[in-house]
């Protein structure tokens, strides 16, 4: 299987050369990269240049504008930018990753291998993990059976019939549940894991609550559902204000009719997917 590895990468000097020697020392080799510097003011560039100079298979390509910098939509536009300098049909696989990440060499080798045993995965990928007081642990912000942003790997059909990645702030879920809705598998690979060096959404910290209700909404959730996932993150972080937070900014999402880049049918499944999901997990407690 032909692999296309678009990554992203935004003033990531000081991770970048890491990142990179890891995705080039791969076992599995039929991999093109693209790098995707989205006019960055750090060395990106330079760091890139220097790198490729000995590594075919790898390619740049710079972009000088410089948008408003939205969570979830700029990375998807600047991975779009990649996707649009090749042609998709040449590969069988399209990954998106961090330019923060490293990989274990058989990383690729391995997620290839289980999509080849089951034609039914349309998005794979293993754990990532974030180095805390000297020991790499689990980033534990989604549960194990979620492919992360930083790491998506898509079969191209599936990719496909999902209509690309959405520019907008939840595009790594909703990416799973359009998957889901046209009878794609998702696979976890738990055994497989990657170091992620920067910890996501490090920037926003201060906003997560604000961010959490706004991706509530743009993942097309109703009132209810939205409520009841805004109490539940509240309830982990034992927050009554990042509840009041959270709703809030759904609310208001919702009242200023806010564009959701999903149609009315991918909603509809959406908000059923959920409800299924809540009524399993509350069948399970009694």
């Amino acid at each position: 299987m032909k692999v296309l590895v678009i990554i992203p990468a935004f003033n990531e000097g000081r991770h970048l050369k890491e990142c990179l020697e890891s995705f080039a020392q791969q076992t599995y080799q039929n991999i093109e990269f693209v790098v995707v510097n989205d006019a960055s003011t750090d060395d990106t560039q330079s760091i890139v240049e220097d790198f490729i100079k000995n590594v075919p298979n790898f390619k740049l390509i710079n972009l000088t504008n410089k948008p408003e910098h939205k969570p979830g939509a700029k990375v998807v536009r600047t991975f779009h930018a990649g996707l649009n300098s090749i042609t998709p049909a040449d590969y069988e696989v399209i990954a998106k990753f961090d330019a923060d990440i490293i990989l274990p060499p058989d990383y690729f080798e391995i997620m290839i291998s289980e999509l080849e045993k089951n034609p039914k995965i349309g998005i794979i990928g293993g754990l990532v993990y974030i180095e805390k007081n000297g020991k790499w642990i689990y980033e534990n912000i989604s549960g194990k059976n979620h492919v992360r942003g930083p790491i998506k790997t898509y079969r191209r059909e599936c990719f496909e019939e999902i209509g690309g990645l959405r520019e907008t702030l939840g595009w790594d879920n909703l990416d799973i549940l359009l998957a889901r809705m046209h009878g794609w598998e998702t696979k976890v690979v738990a055994d497989v894991w990657v170091k992620h060096l920067k910890p996501t959404a490090q920037v926003y910290k201060k906003s997560k609550a604000e961010k959490l209700g706004e991706y509530f909404y743009n993942i097309g959730l109703d009132k209810k559902l939205a409520f009841i996932s805004s109490a539940k993150a509240a309830w982990k972080e034992k927050s009554l204000k990042n509840f009041i937070i959270s709703y809030k900014a759904f609310l208001s999402s919702e009242k200023k009719k806010k564009e959701r880049k999903i149609s009315p049918e991918e909603i509809d499944f959406i908000r059923k997917y959920r409800w299924n999901e809540m009524r399993k997990k509350f069948r399970l407690l009694i």
